[in-house]
């Protein structure tokens, strides 16, 4: 059976996940891919505006009793404030589903967010970022985030593109990221 590209995202990120590894869920949203990640690293860390997703993320790890995970109520933007080295990243751009529709993720910040993950990102390390863009301001972050990724010097990274080709409206699609090697010009 094909997969869908939410469980190809997770398969993708596993396979470079371990128990010494550190994580971020860029979007924490309702806590799903965050309790994914805290499962595999030995930390993650994981990011929203919304206190709403903080309280709900926080209540399903105290369900299954996962404490290496740090909730921080920021834009992850603001990325580099908190992290240092990683080895995965995930991001689900939009909405928070069943919550306030107004507040979606924007181009600007993502791509800033975006930037300074790879910065982050240790050389094997992996990006997976599912984009969904049917709603109002949605079609002009796909578009960045497209832009961003085809991009990327692929002497320093992998992207590939993972999406539903006959589903009809806007079907989410995801972004897969490998960090090859180090920018030359940083070191």
């Amino acid at each position: 059976m094909v997969k869908r590209p939410l469980d190809l995202s997770h398969d993708f990120l596993a396979e470079v996940l371990d128990s010494s590894s550190t994580a971020l869920d860029a979007t924490m949203g309702n806590g799903y891919d965050t309790v994914f990640l805290a499962r595999l690293a030995k930390q993650v860390y994981a990011f929203d505006i919304q206190e709403q997703a903080a309280l709900q993320t926080q209540n399903r790890l105290q369900e299954l009793g996962l404490t290496n995970v740090q909730i921080i109520l920021d834009g992850h933007e603001h990325v580099d404030r908190y992290v240092g080295e990683i080895k995965a990243a995930v991001f689900n751009l939009g909405y928070l589903p069943k919550a306030d529709k107004s507040v979606i993720t924007k181009p600007e910040t993502t791509l800033q967010a975006l930037q300074k993950v790879l910065d982050c990102l240790l050389i094997g390390g992996r990006v997976a970022i599912m984009v969904y863009h049917g709603h109002t301001g949605g079609k002009e972050e796909k578009d960045a985030v497209l832009a961003f990724a085809e991009n990327l010097p692929q002497t320093q990274f992998s992207v590939m593109l993972y999406q539903p080709l006959n589903q009809k409206n806007t079907p989410p699609f995801l972004i897969m990221i490998e960090k090859l090697k180090q920018d030359t010009k940083a070191v």
